[in-house]
């Protein structure tokens, strides 16, 4: 299935929703001004242009939350925490029911981070500055889980793609961006903004914790000025190309191939393209976390540690456009954090089948079935296992005379059972018979031995290092079997050791500390 379908601000994405319940109608309620009329009357952008900034915005979300860690132990750690709960607006976000999804062993945390694409607070020079087109309503295309253990050792970025088709409690079936929506719509229109936005996050975060099994225990949203602010403020964010990019008509993101640094209007071109990627939306989210990524390492290098000037401006950039739920405790989720490095952050997106289109001819992205879904999430959230305790006691060995051994060529490089004997037999070994595996592609060599039989595998693992122990029924007791592999460099030399598979749970996993190339 493409990646390439049309976008959900393309014509033949639009729903015939009612009014009152169209995630781009606007948000009712609030009163006109004269910049408004100023600003629709200028508007010449094609429809599909507008609204796309919202995926960005989230990244300086994590900065704010995360700036006040840079020293949360000291007074001026104390401080800033005090900047930021005195700027940060508050609401009603969690709900009390329809979030009775997985508790949270002590003190750990699940985190919803949103991102809309309000623009209100924008001055009409920003607007331009911006490409950013007029206010498109209530549109929440952001939305990411954290995940903090409680002992603050790491931090889990799980990505949504706005398309995904899910189940929104009381609405049936729909894309997940128009969870907002609909609970923003169901307060009356002449109730307050702030009632109306918390109907509206209620029902995301019901929808997430349906949707993943975990309870959401606290929420937090941003609009694009922050995002902006941030940007700016830590003096630009490292990004990498694999390719260079051209999409003036849209995002007006065009940059060269390879590193560089970018800020303000130009990082915001650059997290809004999915236009001319070859992979669309899902590049775009890649370009999101990449450039949060980004933006925690500029925050914990020297630059901004030793500026005590710059910490302050991040998180008053960062707590002027927050919006958080009424129990969040920045300073509290800061120190949590403290220790948390970019090697410990990981990124990945909710896993997916790829995108397709609904019964309305829709473009959407179908994820994978609950079942895989719950077990993702659950394997995301629980505590990791002690690790065993650290063992000096070296493997018990025997004498190889009393080991015999059978030597059988897995590797696919003819006559190395015979060269393998010869030399096993030179340092002692009773070597019975010798052939061919049952197949020729085994990639790593096997030391396989019968229950009780440790020693004596233990004492042939000693001349082929790295060669891997196989508890097996194959072998008769008191004799061990060598599988050759194609890692096998010879008796006394180790094996060629075997790269580790990459630990990719979700789509896309990477690290804040990677710095590859992307699209």
């Amino acid at each position: 299935m493409s990646t390439n379908e049309p976008g959900p601000y393309e014509a033949d994405d639009l729903r015939p929703l009612p009014p009152r319940l169209d995630p781009r109608a606007g948000r009712p309620g609030r009163p006109r001004t004269a910049a408004d009329e100023r600003r629709d009357a200028g508007d010449g952008e094609p429809r599909r242009r507008r609204g796309n900034g919202r995926v960005a915005v989230t990244a300086r979300i994590v900065a704010g939350l995360l700036s006040a860690a840079l020293l949360a132990g000291s007074g001026w750690g104390w401080y800033l925490g005090q900047v930021a709960a005195a700027t940060v607006n508050r609401t009603d976000a969690i709900p009390t029911d329809g979030n009775e999804g997985t508790g949270n062993a002590g003190a750990a945390m699940n985190l919803l981070l949103v991102g809309n694409d309000s623009r209100s607070s924008l001055s009409e020079e920003q607007l331009a500055e911006l490409n950013a087109g007029t206010d498109s309503g209530v549109n929440t295309d952001t939305m990411i889980l954290v995940h903090v253990p409680a002992d603050g050792s790491r931090a889990s970025f799980v990505s949504f793609p706005r398309d995904s088709y899910v189940d929104i409690p009381g609405y049936g079936k729909d894309k997940l961006n128009a969870a907002y929506a609909y609970g923003y719509a169901e307060v009356d229109d002449d109730a307050a903004e702030n009632a109306k936005q918390a109907s509206g996050a209620q029902l995301l975060v019901r929808t997430i914790s349906r949707l993943t099994g975990l309870q959401i225990d606290h929420y937090a949203e941003v609009d694009l000025l922050g995002f902006f602010n941030l940007s700016s403020v830590v003096g630009g964010v490292e990004v990498n190309l694999c390719a260079a990019v051209d999409d003036s008509y849209y995002s007006g993101a065009v940059f060269a191939a390879g590193p560089q640094t970018i800020s303000g209007a130009e990082a915001l071109k650059f997290v809004r393209q999915r236009h001319e990627l070859p992979r669309g939306d899902f590049d775009r989210i890649i370009r999101q976390q990449v450039f949060i990524a980004g933006v925690l390492r500029k925050m914990l290098s020297d630059e901004v540690l030793l500026d005590l000037g710059k910490q302050r401006q991040l998180v008053q950039a960062a707590a002027e456009s927050l919006t958080v739920d009424k129990n969040l405790d920045l300073l509290q989720l800061a120190e949590q954090m403290q220790s948390v490095t970019a090697g410990s952050i990981e990124f990945q997106t909710i896993p997916y089948i790829g995108t397709d289109r609904d019964e309305q001819n829709r473009s959407i992205i179908r994820l994978e079935d609950e079942e895989t879904l719950l077990e993702f999430f659950a394997d995301l959230s629980a505590t990791p296992e002690p690790a065993a305790p650290a063992t000096t006691e070296a493997p018990k060995t025997v004498d190889p005379a009393q080991v015999p051994v059978e030597i059988f060529n897995g590797s696919g490089t003819s006559g190395l059972a015979g060269k393998a004997a010869t030399a096993l037999a030179a340092a002692g070994f009773p070597v019975g018979s010798t052939g061919n595996a049952s197949s020729m592609d085994f990639e790593q060599t096997e030391i396989r031995y019968a229950a009780g039989d440790e020693d004596l595998a233990n004492t042939v693992a000693a001349a082929i290092p790295g060669a891997a122990l196989t508890e097996s029924q194959d072998p008769t007791s008191g004799t061990v079997q060598v599988i050759l592999g194609s890692d096998f460099n010879g008796v006394g030399q180790a094996v060629t050791p075997t790269a580790p598979a990459a630990e990719t749970e979700g789509e896309d996993a990477r690290t804040a500390a990677d710095t590859t190339c992307i699209n």
